[in-house]
């Protein structure tokens, strides 16, 4: 049995080509050349991949245009299915889109995804795909698929969603990013049956600081108390954010008590060897330093304080602790073995 021509699917799957132009209306447009000729040219000249899949999801013809854009010769991705080319993480994805077409769906919605280069590179396509059925019994063939680079789109994507969680002062991460990164990470720690820590940071008696040095100089500290942050946290995964004002946030995950202490100590003693002028906080001897409240989230342990809430509300109130003990001190918060984590 003959199989259909990649052309002829693609005018039986989306009724027009990949300019967009109806059939009749390249007719019209070329007379002189046969309609599948026409197809043809266009398929194997489309800046877009153009790709025949059987139902077993395998590559029966790829359009010329993946050499520019993958780097793959069309015969070395015919035989193989999207488990060649697509990192694992994305399959989930591919599959749920293909069940729906399988399922009567007329047409997939674009689907977002990254894609491996022959040089081993990633690159974000968006692709788009129709199911080819028997005009005469409805029996799903194989599947048309479209596929557009869009790897400068999800980049600019990126760059607007970090800008848009970026503390535009100090560099550190909002409070945005604070309430999104203290949420994936509770949860995380739940499900892990893990354990996290909370740090919160204020700088001591920074009101009196802005109202003698100025708010530019105010702004000074800030930058420079939060690059201090930077430099002591070197593991993966440890966040400082800008909780608000003058209070900074530490978020500590798989880190237990004893960890979460050790990491605060070292923040408070490195801000304090900054040495920067502050003659109205007599705690710290003239200089600028900073209260830190810590509390960790033991899920693993049969027991812990409510979370995420409750993890900040313990830091918080470590925090006022460390404050009312006499500032430049690091406090720890209770943990309550009788309170249990938040269902997710």
């Amino acid at each position: 049995m003959r199989l259909p021509s990649a052309s002829q699917l693609i005018r039986k799957a989306f009724g027009r080509t990949a300019s967009g132009q109806s059939p009749a209306g390249l007719a019209t447009r070329s007379d002189s050349l046969p309609e599948e000729t026409n197809f043809r040219m266009l398929a194997e000249n489309s800046g877009d991949v153009i790709m025949q899949l059987g139902p077993d999801t395998k590559a029966r013809y790829v359009s010329p245009s993946c050499t520019r854009l993958l780097g793959w010769l069309p015969e070395e991705m015919v035989g193989h299915g999207p488990e060649a080319f697509v990192p694992p993480e994305h399959l989930q994805n591919i599959a749920a889109a293909a069940a729906l077409l399988l399922a009567g769906a007329d047409e997939g919605e674009p689907l977002a995804i990254e894609i491996r280069r022959k040089d081993g590179k990633t690159i974000w396509v968006e692709s788009k795909a129709r199911i080819v059925r028997d005009p005469l019994t409805g029996v799903p063939g194989d599947f048309v698929l479209i596929m557009r680079d869009i790897t400068e789109r999800k980049r600019l994507e990126e760059q607007l969603r970090s800008l848009a969680m970026t503390d535009g002062l100090t560099g550190l991460g909002n409070r945005r990013a604070f309430d999104e990164t203290l949420d994936r990470e509770w949860r995380r720690t739940v499900h892990s049956a893990g354990q996290m820590s909370l740090l919160l940071i204020d700088i001591d008696r920074f009101k009196g600081f802005n109202d003698k040095y100025g708010h530019q100089v105010g702004d000074d500290c800030l930058r420079a108390v939060a690059a201090a942050i930077r430099d002591v946290l070197h593991r993966p995964g440890d966040m400082a954010l800008r909780y608000g004002g003058e209070e900074l946030a530490v978020i500590l995950p798989n880190t237990d008590g004893k960890e979460a202490l050790e990491i605060a100590e070292r923040l408070r003693l490195a801000i304090e060897n900054l040495g920067l002028p502050h003659d109205d906080n007599p705690e710290g001897g003239g200089r600028v330093t900073v209260s830190i409240g810590s509390a960790t989230a033991l899920s693993r342990s049969g027991g812990t304080i409510r979370m995420p809430e409750g993890l900040l509300l313990a830091a918080d109130t470590a925090l006022y602790k460390a404050k009312h003990n006499g500032r430049n001190r690091v406090e720890v918060a209770l943990l309550l073995a009788s309170e249990r984590p938040d269902a997710v």
